[in-house]
Parts: structure tokens; C-alpha cells; sequence
């Protein structure tokens, strides 16, 4: 600590602002000439604000990064490295399913695996930051960007964002394959208005502590070291510079002295917004707020000089925020080796090496979720011909949205996945239509159907194409394309024997998929081993584990639609259509097509009787509930037991259901477990009425049960 209390000393005001400023590496000047243009011109940046700079974001590689920070090096007077920065999102080079996919592995250990794997790939090529986890909950499958969060639960998100921070950081950060973890977007991100990227958020402090909080709050418990404020205002004040959020909770109340650095070029959009009318007011208001790095706009470098001499931003703020930068690249190790852990050699030893492909291949299948069986699946490998049909039957682009140094071509199609697993059987493809979303072009699907028609078995390959889910892509209409449900149409026409493998960043809508195919895959973006995952789990060598952790609306119009909603006055009690003053719809029913914590797979379960061990607990006790799960199926499989809870009467209206719990359980054929679960007093808390956190006396409703969808069969009391 006295080294960089030193340092600071050392430092001109100057070059402090600029450790709080990052920017792409592109803009740095390489070749050091005094020459600024384009990008940098346009930011307001000189060539001594690039001298200073403290970080960068979105770099090539492990040669890149050494290359820039020896330039660096030499010209920077102090010699202090420039920490590297990237959006390791899902995998690094090697490629694991999305976020939203993870989250349906209810398996908090493989995620740990899966970021463990990805942060050492990345610590090889130069970073020392990943943009993860993505932490908002997320109701609204219009919003493209649920892709990167694991879902619409608040305990399991919390569950999940744990185990991303821990396996970046894991418990020993020292070590070089280990990389500090940035909790993004706080807060309250996921729910934009209409489902609509970058939108407006306006809700209560009961529903942000409620919901959108807990998450964050688990990943900094954890350790995570940095946090970003999200791009969306909340309650009229944008994130990067609200107080509240920056300095009452995160700071004040959960105790959190890490980095917080803006999302890119939040600062500046300030402006936009109408909050401010000067970039140089929007660096007083993101500076006052406690936001330490600015991520791609000149407001800090252009403006906090000024703003100190004015004696409204102090000495004092400026040195937290640069001594906090300077910690982590203590913490990192920088100021010894300022490349860290990037090598060239290791970087291409780790890329998609066989232990990280066999590692992503099981999470894939792990994350698949079974939809629908009629007793399709799985089919036998015996089979003499394959028709593999649909815009994703020998695509590559399966890998997701975000997916860093993740390459196409590294990524394994269904067809070729099927061609490995059956190299005997004749295969053949078609398109029969495009994946793009305003294609209306039908033309290819009579060919596709009468490819399915002469196969013993047909894999129907459709859903959503990467890069329409994700930042920036948000939907109104979350079905599928026109082309893509008339092709759908066709081959399960043309032959009984089809599975439909979906692939998508969302849920969608798919009400006529779900009445007429024989089973759905839903494969989500599975990344690098897409194609063999599929491959293992439509011909039984794996069998599928996931269970959603969002819910697939009905309708488009539902959305935002969750299960842990409130009830209303007037609850639909019966069939929508002949219901009346009541909530509900017209032309569709209230409940999703698939509800959370949903999933099938290849053999049955049959839960026994609940069992209490009390039918009240005081506050300081503890009730256990148990019970008996049988696999009542042919086959060994996995099953997630999932226990939800229901306050029936408290001072604020609360949620139909919440899970409070789950263990995923491997039983054998034939295998009986009794599965037993702790409720106390912290099981029962949530925000009151007043304010406070806490649980109220009164009688409870619980259901252990495997999905949200079952029904709350036994009751005790708090006293």
C-alpha cells in the first residue's frame, strides 16, 4: 500500500485522469506521432491523454496486447501498465452455450468449470478483465440481450452469478490463469421498457431490492472486483451517475471499494439522455456518483482538470477513484509484469484444445432442454438414412452472440456432428429456407420436405441465427419467420419420425411448433461442440439435463411474462375463452407455453408425499420438508428438484410462487432418493412494507416439485 500511496504522490493531475479513462485499442497511437484524426479527433483526445491512458477494451490477441503495452511502457514517464479489458462473456476462444443456456443447467459447479476454462484462455491472450458476469433478470424475451443473463429467477441468478465470479477469480486471483470479474449492468438493466435495448427503467425500491438486486449483491458477496453501471436511466437518473445506486447501496451499503468503470461511452450519452447539457457536467455528475473509469468518451481526460481547479470535483475524489485503479494492478501483479500471463504459445496451446472442446461439448448437452417427446427421441443409431433440413442444418454460426475471439469456423455444425456419430448412414441436407428475420422466401421448402419424406428420420434445424439476439437486438415479434414455420409445416408433414432442433438467444413463440412436432431440442446457442452436443443427445450417448430458466411465452403479447408474478384481485380461474371480468386475454391463455424450470428428458420421475418435520417454526427454528423422488423410466437421468415457497398474507402483496431452492440428482433406472431441504427465517425474508428486510409470522405454502408450474400442496406457520 505505501508503494502506491508513492506513486500517487508521483503522479501529475494529468496523469491520473488519465488511469480513469479507457478506450478502445485501435485509438492508441501506435506509431507515436503527434498526429490525432478520426475516432480520437472526435473524442477530444490529445497525444498526451493517449501517453496517459489506463486501460483498453477490445484487443486482437496475446500479441496485440504485449505489443501495446511495451509501446506503452516506453512512453508512459511513471512506467505504470495499462490494465486490458474484454467481454469474455461465454468462453474466450473456446466457446460455451450462452449465459441464458448455463442457467439451465441448474449446475453451478459446470459453470464454474466452463469460466474457469475461458478465463484461462483469456489470461493467455492478455486480459486482465472480462466484462462478466451479466447479472440482470430478465422477464421480457424481446430484449435481445437475455441472452447473457441466466434468466428471469432472482435465486438462481444469484446462484449463478456466484459461480461466474468464482471462477474467474476463484479464491487465489494471484495466480495468473485467473482474472478479476466486472458485475454488469447495475442496475435494473432487464427490464427496458417494451423489451427495447438501452431503454427507459422506472419501477419501485421494493421491486429493485425485491428482484433486481439480489444477483449483484450475491457476485459482490463473492468477491468481484469490479462492477459497471448499466446504459438505461432508472427513476429519471442514468445509472453511471446515480447516487443512490453508486454510493448509497453499492458503496455505503454492501461495502464494495472495487473498481466501477462506465459502460462504453455512458458518460457522453448523458447529454442524449437530457440530464445534462455539457459533457462537462455529465464528468461532474459520474465523478460525484463514484464511477472511476470512463469507458470511450473524453468527458473525464477533457474536463476533470478544469473541474478540479473550479474546486468542484476535489483532489480527494479524484485520488480514490486513481488509487483504486492502481490497487487492482497491484492486485494483478502488473506493476512486476505488466503482460501478466500472455503468451502467444500458451494462448494457441489453450485454444480450443481437446479438454476445453470435451468441457463445452457436455455443457451444451447439459443445457439443452428437452420441450417436448412424443417418443421420438432418442432416435436409434441404427438407422439407415438422415435428412438433416432447416437454415441451421450446417450452420456454424451456433456459437452466440458475444462470444469474444470465438471463431465460425472453429464451431461444429449438426451435420457434421451427425455425420461423426453415424459414419455408415446416408445423410443428406437441405436449407429449405434462410435464418434471416424479414426473409420471406419459400422456395427451397418443397425440396427440404421432400428430403425428410425419403429418410427413415428427419432433424428439423430451426430457431434464431446469433447475431438476432443480443446487445442491440431486440425483437416486437419473437416467433419464428414466416419462411421457417412454413418449412416447419412441411417436413413435419413429410415424415412422423422428425425432431425440431432449436437454436436461439431467447424464448420463443412457438405455440403451432409445440401442437405439432413430435419433440423439440432446444439447443439454445450451444457454442464451439454445438453440433456434436446435438449429435450425443438425439442418438441417447447423452441425455438432455436442462430446464428452463426463463420462460417461452405463449404469444409475443404476453411478454413480459414470468412465474413469480403477483395475483391480482381477479385471477383467471378458468378456461380464457368463456372467463369474463377477470385477468386475463382474449385469444391467448395467461400462462407461458413452457414455463420456468421446465425440461423432459429420456426416463420419468414420480415424486412421493411431501413431508414436513413441523407444521411451525419460530424465528430462530427451522422446518425440514422432504421427498421421494423415483426415476420410474428405463433409463438413468437426471432430475432437478426445485422447492418453491408462497407467502399467503404479508404486508405487501407477494409472488403466486419464488424458488427457494433446487439439487439436481442423478438417479439410476429404478432408483428411489428422498431429497430434503432446510427452510429458516432467511428462507422466509423480503422487503416489507417498511422498508426494512426481514420475515413476517404467518402461514407459508410450499411445493417441492420439477417445475414452477406445480401446484403449492403443503402449509406451515411462521410464529
Amino acid at each position: 500500500m505505501k508503494k502506491l500511496e508513492n506513486l500517487l504522490k508521483k503522479m501529475s493531475l494529468d496523469q491520473k485522469i488519465g488511469q480513469l479513462l479507457q478506450l478502445n485499442s485501435s485509438l492508441l497511437n501506435r506509431e507515436k506521432t503527434n498526429i490525432v484524426t478520426g475516432p480520437q479527433q472526435k473524442l477530444g483526445l490529445t497525444p498526451e491523454m493517449l501517453q496517459c491512458c489506463g486501460s483498453v477494451l477490445n484487443f486482437d490477441c496475446a500479441e496485440s496486447m504485449i505489443a501495446l503495452q511495451k509501446a506503452h511502457l516506453e512512453q508512459d514517464p511513471l512506467g505504470i501498465p495499462m490494465l486490458f479489458m474484454m467481454d469474455v462473456i461465454h468462453g474466450c476462444r473456446t466457446i460455451f452455450p450462452i449465459p441464458l443456456a448455463m442457467g439451465c443447467t441448474f449446475d453451478t459447479e459446470l459453470v464454474k468449470k466452463c469460466v474457469t476454462m475461458s478465463a484461462k484462455e483469456a489470461a493467455a491472450s492478455g486480459v486482465h478483465v472480462a466484462f462478466s458476469p451479466m447479472l440482470d433478470l430478465v422477464r421480457d424475451a424481446r430484449w435481445g440481450r437475455v441472452m447473457e443473463s441466466t434468466g428471469e429467477d432472482p435465486y438462481l441468478n444469484a446462484r449463478m452469478g456466484e459461480a461466474f465470479v468464482k471462477g474467474f477469480q476463484s479464491d487465489i486471483l494471484d495466480r495468473p490463469e485467473y482474472i478479476p470479474a466486472c458485475v454488469k449492468h447495475f442496475a435494473a438493466y432487464g427490464a427496458a421498457e417494451a423489451g427495447r435495448d438501452y431503454n427507459t427503467v422506472d419501477m419501485s425500491e421494493h421491486v429493485l431490492r425485491e428482484y433486481y438486486l439480489p444477483a449483484y449483491k450475491a457476485a459482490i458477496d463473492a468477491g468481484a472486483l469490479l462492477v459497471m453501471p448499466s446504459f438505461n436511466t432508472i427513476g429519471g437518473t442514468p445509472s453511471v451517475a446515480n447516487k443512490h445506486l453508486l454510493r448509497d447501496i453499492l458503496r455505503d451499503e454492501w461495502g464494495f471499494d472495487g473498481v466501477v468503470i462506465s459502460d462504453y461511452a455512458a458518460i457522453r450519452e448523458m447529454r442524449v439522455h437530457g440530464y445534462v447539457e455539457t459533457d462537462k457536467e455529465g464528468a461532474l455528475k459520474a465523478m460525484e456518483a463514484g464511477c472511476d473509469i470512463e469507458m470511450m468518451s473524453g468527458a473525464y481526460p477533457k474536463h476533470l482538470k478544469e473541474l478540479v481547479e473550479e474546486g468542484k470535483v476535489s483532489m480527494e475524489q479524484i485520488d480514490r477513484a486513481v488509487m483504486r485503479v492502481l490497487r487492482l494492478k497491484d492486485k494483478l501483479g502488473l506493476f512486476e509484469n505488466p503482460y501478466r500471463y500472455a503468451s502467444a504459445i500458451t494462448e494457441k496451446v489453450l485454444s480450443t484444445s481437446f479438454e476445453s472442446r470435451s468441457l463445452v461439448r457436455k455443457a451444451a448437452a447439459e443445457a439443452a432442454v428437452l420441450l417436448k417427446n412424443d417418443g421420438v427421441l432418442p432416435f436409434s443409431k441404427d438407422v439407415k438414412s438422415v435428412a438433416i433440413v432447416g437454415p441451421f442444418a450446417e450452420e456454424k454460426g451456433i456459437k452466440g452472440f458475444w462470444s469474444c475471439y470465438g471463431k465460425d469456423e472453429d464451431c461444429v455444425s449438426v451435420a457434421e456432428g451427425v455425420r461423426a456419430k453415424l459414419p455408415d448412414a446416408d445423410i443428406v441436407t437441405a436449407k429449405g429456407c434462410s435464418h434471416e428475420l424479414l426473409d420471406r422466401d419459400t422456395s427451397g421448402v418443397d425440396e427440404a420436405a421432400k428430403a425428410a419424406a425419403g429418410a427413415d428420420i428427419a432433424i428439423l434445424c430451426i430457431g434464431e441465427y446469433q447475431n438476432h439476439s443480443g446487445e442491440g437486438n431486440s425483437r416486437a415479434d419473437i416467433s419464428l419467420p414466416y419462411p421457417q414455420r412454413k418449412l416447419a409445416e412441411a417436413v413435419l408433414a413429410a415424415n412422423p419420425n422428425t425432431a425440431v432442433l432449436l437454436f436461439t438467444g431467447r424464448p420463443l413463440a412457438i405455440p403451432e411448433l409445440g401442437e405439432a412436432a413430435p419433440a423439440i431440442l432446444n439447443m439454445w446457442q450451444p457454442g464451439t461442440e454445438g453440433g456434436n452436443a446435438a449429435a450425443d443427445l438425439l442418438f441417447g450417448d447423452a441425455a438432455p439435463g436442462g430446464r428452463l430458466a426463463m420462460s417461452f411465452p405463449y404469444m409475443t403479447g404476453q411478454c413480459p411474462v414470468y412465474y413469480n408474478h403477483m395475483n391480482t384481485g381477479r385471477p383467471l380461474k378458468k378456461d380464457f375463452r368463456t372467463a369474463a371480468y377477470c385477468s386475463r386475454y382474449q385469444d391467448c391463455p395467461n400462462d407461458p407455453l413452457y414455463p420456468f424450470g421446465f425440461g423432459l428428458t429420456y426416463t420419468t420421475f414420480e415424486y412421493g408425499e411431501i413431508k414436513l418435520s413441523a407444521d411451525s417454526m419460530k424465528p430462530d427454528g427451522k422446518i425440514t420438508a422432504s421427498v421421494t423422488v423415483t426415476n420410474t423410466g428405463d433409463r438413468d437421468g437426471a432430475e432437478v428438484v426445485q422447492l418453491y415457497l408462497r407467502d399467503n398474507v404479508a404486508s405487501l402483496v407477494r409472488p403466486v410462487k419464488e424458488l427457494k431452492g433446487y439439487q439436481k440428482i442423478f438417479l439410476r433406472k429404478g432408483e428411489s432418493r428422498e431429497v430434503s431441504f432446510e427452510i429458516t427465517d432467511e428462507t422466509l425474508r423480503f422487503w416489507r412494507a417498511d422498508g426494512t428486510y426481514g420475515s413476517e409470522p404467518g402461514e407459508f405454502s410450499l411445493a417441492l416439485a420439477p417445475s414452477s408450474a406445480a401446484p403449492l400442496t403443503n402449509t406451515f406457520r411462521l410464529d
